[in-house]
């Protein structure tokens, strides 16, 4: 059994044995064929890298063959480039050179005529020198000469002939010193006769109320509750319609109408008397009254401009002439009216005509229209001089009116005798004893002052100065002036009055707006 045994294991260890070796040399097989593989792919991928590196190398011959050529070609044409503008730049070069010398020559040319003038300036030179000292010479022999024959020397001849100046100038100083003591004495009493006239016209303190308001009288006091209306919408439409005060106060049967412009009190008075008589008063009715009584102002103007002209005799007048001479029934000058002022220096002047022989037509015809700016001075910028001799000039009045027009105030010259005639009959109608007072002169131009500076604000339709300036009233456009402005426009006005008026007191300022619908059923 052990000697099996031991064969069987004997039989199993070279069994395997016989495995390993058999193993090893399968093993050995398998590496070796994958070493040829290995060296066949080898030998395959460094054919194809050596076809790769002589591609690369063909490919790298040609680009630098290329880049070669490109780099000759810009090199030429950088070459030619510069070839060009180095031709250009000697061009240029020979340009300036030649510019250069051709100055040079133009300045060597300067010199040499400069040289030729300083030349000629210094043969000049000597030659007024020789001059000079020939005339020193003859002057000192004439001099001598003079003296000779004089019998007197340079001194005694100074003294002399300041002797004689000094004569002339004592003489024309002493004409002065009179022609000024002639004009201050003249002027002295001319000034005397100003304050006694003034001193007279002091004498009437209540004019200025008298001129500024006009009394309407009415059929019982009931009618005043009525004027007023309800809640006083009556008596404010009339007083912004007209811009003129009513005062109804504890006198029986009566209202006044105050204002300083006598044109507005008239029509205030016409539209007020006619809605007595008509009885029915509410604000439709009373604009209706007011625009008939603008009406019947302008045609009454127009009537007594005619009426004017037919009591002092002149005939032939321009209409609107004639029309704004009646508007001068309600302009005063210093308290005189300016139309019944017109009519008197048209008179005189006439009477003045015909003592001196000359026409006495046209002599009134200068008197009656010498004032005429005034009836529209208040409207328009310049004064009534200048503005009369334009409307006589825009309705071919002749030259003789328009300088006496002109003249009649001094401020031209007189062209004829009969504007020497208007300025004399002037002075007469204006000089006598209470023909003029200041005082309403200067009341009424506070006011129209007053409204000028109101009316000056933009979206200002009209204003009006009430209760004897105490007031103003402005009536305002509500399309260009809203609630806000209304109130910033009544502070800018307060201010620019203070600013610009002198007054006694305060001054009211009320800025109304009201908007209105209109259409009307048919």
């Amino acid at each position: 059994m052990s000697k099996t045994a031991m064969s069987i294991g004997i039989m199993m260890v070279v069994f395997m044995i016989v495995l390993i070796v058999v193993a090893f040399i399968i093993w050995k097989l398998a590496i070796n064929h994958r070493i040829k593989t290995y060296e066949s792919k080898v030998g395959t991928a460094e054919e194809k890298a050596r076809e790769i590196i002589d591609e690369a190398l063909k490919t790298a011959e040609t680009k630098k063959r290329e880049a070669l050529l490109e780099a000759k070609e810009e090199s030429i044409k950088t070459k030619n480039e510069l070839d060009k503008e180095t031709k250009e730049r000697r061009a240029e070069l020979q340009r300036y050179e030649r510019r250069v010398l051709s100055k040079e020559e133009n300045l060597d040319k300067k010199a040499e005529n400069m040289e030729k003038r300083e030349a000629g300036i210094a043969s000049r030179e000597e030659a007024l020198n020789k001059r000079n000292a020939e005339v020193e010479t003859l002057y000192e022999k004439a001099q001598q000469e003079l003296e000779r024959i004089s019998g007197l020397t340079t001194e005694q001849a100074k003294e002399y002939l300041l002797k004689s100046v000094e004569e002339e100038v004592k003489h024309d100083t002493a004409r002065m010193v009179k022609e000024l003591e002639s004009k201050a004495r003249e002027e002295s009493e001319k000034k005397a006769r100003d304050y006694v006239v003034t001193a007279i016209q002091r004498c009437a303190a209540d004019h200025v109320a008298e001129t500024t308001v006009s009394v309407v009288q009415l059929p019982s006091d009931e009618m005043k509750g009525r004027i007023i209306g309800r809640e006083g919408r009556n008596i404010r439409t009339l007083e912004t319609m007209t811009g003129v005060e009513l005062i109804i106060d504890d006198t029986p049967e009566a209202v006044v109408l105050s204002g300083f412009d006598p044109i507005r009190r008239e029509v205030a008075r016409i539209a007020l008397e006619r809605l007595i008589v008509d009885g029915r008063i509410h604000p439709a009715r009373i604009e209706e009254m007011v625009e008939k009584a603008q009406k019947e102002v302008e045609v009454n103007m127009r009537e007594d401009g005619e009426a004017a002209t037919l009591e002092v005799g002149i005939h032939g007048i321009h209409p609107e002439l004639v029309k704004l001479l009646g508007k001068m029934k309600f302009r005063t000058s210093y308290g005189q009216n300016a139309l019944k002022h017109s009519m008197e220096v048209a008179q005189l002047a006439g009477l003045l005509a015909a003592e001196v022989g000359v026409d006495v037509r046209m002599a009134k015809r200068a008197g009656l229209l010498h004032d005429i700016g005034k009836s529209i001075d208040h409207e328009m910028e310049g004064s009534h001089v200048q503005l009369g001799a334009d409307l006589c000039k825009k309705y071919k009045e002749s030259a003789v009116v328009i300088n006496s027009v002109e003249s009649h105030h001094g401020d031209a010259e007189p062209q004829s005798l009969i504007a020497c005639i208007v300025q004399a009959a002037d002075t007469i109608s204006a000089a006598r004893p209470g023909a003029r007072r200041e005082t309403l002169e200067t009341y009424t131009n506070r006011l129209k002052q007053l409204e000028e500076i109101t009316n000056s604000f933009k979206g200002v339709d009209k204003s009006f100065a009430i209760q004897a300036g105490r007031e103003v009233r402005i009536m305002v456009i509500p399309e260009q002036v809203s609630d806000d402005d209304m109130i910033l426009m009544a502070r800018e006005i307060s201010r620019r009055i203070e600013n610009e008026l002198d007054y006694p007191g305060q001054i009211k300022v009320n800025v109304i707006r009201e908007s209105r619908a209109t259409d009307y059923a048919k």
